[in-house]
């Protein structure tokens, strides 16, 4: 799912650590790693036989590639690329899976007041940041009128029955990307994969989502560095504790490209139709599941730094903020986060 291509760009990558402070090795357990959806995926476990790792690197890639067949708007057979590409306004029969993961986007794209929004597809092919080539010149006022009449949460809905689940659109051109929350998704299944194999101690991540469950080799909770907002791969602004929950963090300041002189974000404003230009660089949220960990986050880094903290203390949602100020980068957590801090971080 080549949408994913720059997703170790696009999101605060997590650096994975045990509570030694030790990257999982194979040497005190083990760790599989593959590529997926244009990024990577990575899964370190604690007390499972090294003869059930070829198995176990099968079973994982085969899930990841059926997920990418759910979500990607890259490949023209996915089902989301099948339901993009049909003009009518028949309901359309998806997986259990796929109404979930849309269903999850509409309820957190109402509580943003649809900052986050999965029809803003049009506006990010038209910024350059979908399947589409990178413009040669900004988007003018026309044209980004043109892509934002094309999108709409009110648009999209989701039809629950005995019989199965459908998706139904009420505008024929309307586009739907995932790709907001197709790491998030992905992560809860490799946990789920890893829980009906009986593995129980396990740290699971596709790109920049991730959850763990369970003890690392060394007997330990797993931990998590959230890293700092710059281009060193290694710098750490702070160390949780997920305590077997789900964790994502988007941001602005790898993802992007420089058009006109000017320095564009992935992150697109669909009240604006352009890319984000605030001082908030980072969001990461914590969850009872990666896929609403992965959904806020994005909303959240589109709201901006002040109306996301409102947001954050009214949903009592555990996040932690970056922004960029003239002096440096700093930092804000609500109270529910706190709760998941191990090390204070650094301002």
């Amino acid at each position: 799912m080549t949408l994913y291509r720059n997703v170790l760009l696009m999101t605060l990558a997590m650096v994975l650590v045990g509570c030694d402070g030790a990257t999982p090795s194979a040497e005190n357990g083990m760790v599989l790693e593959g590529k997926t959806m244009g990024t990577v995926w990575r899964v370190s476990l604690s007390g499972v036989e090294s003869a059930r790792r070829a198995g176990l690197q099968q079973a994982i890639q085969q899930q990841l590639d059926a997920d990418d067949h759910q979500i990607s708007t890259w490949k023209s057979d996915s089902v989301l690329s099948r339901f993009n590409q049909y003009q009518g306004s028949e309901p359309q029969p998806v997986s259990a899976d796929m109404a979930d993961i849309v269903t999850e986007a509409l309820r957190i794209g109402q509580k943003t007041d649809g900052e986050m929004d999965i029809t803003v597809g049009p506006l990010v092919n038209l910024w350059g940041f979908g399947p589409t080539k990178v413009p040669t010149h900004t988007p003018s006022d026309a044209e980004i009128a043109a892509a934002k009449a094309k999108i709409g949460l009110q648009h999209l809905r989701v039809i629950q029955g005995g019989s199965g689940q459908w998706l139904q659109k009420d505008l024929p051109g309307l586009y739907v990307d995932l790709s907001t929350m197709g790491e998030g998704y992905a992560t809860d299944h490799l946990a789920r994969l890893m829980e009906r194999e009986g593995i129980t101690n396990y740290l699971v991540s596709v790109g920049g989502a991730v959850l763990s469950r369970g003890k690392n080799p060394s007997g330990n909770a797993w931990r998590v560095a959230i890293q700092k907002p710059t281009d060193r791969e290694n710098a750490v602004q702070a160390l949780v504790d997920l305590q077997g929950h789900g964790i994502s963090t988007s941001g602005s300041y790898r993802n992007y490209y420089e058009l006109d002189g000017k320095r564009l974000s992935h992150i697109i404003d669909p009240a604006t139709g352009r890319p984000i230009e605030h001082r908030l660089v980072s969001a990461t949220v914590i969850a009872t599941t990666a896929l609403e960990a992965d959904g806020w986050d994005t909303g959240l880094m589109v709201l901006g730094e002040k109306r996301a903290q409102a947001l954050a203390l009214r949903e009592h949602l555990a996040v932690y903020l970056i922004t960029k100020e003239a002096d440096g980068f700093h930092s804000w957590m609500s109270p529910q986060f706190r709760n998941f801090i191990i090390e204070n971080p650094q301002k």
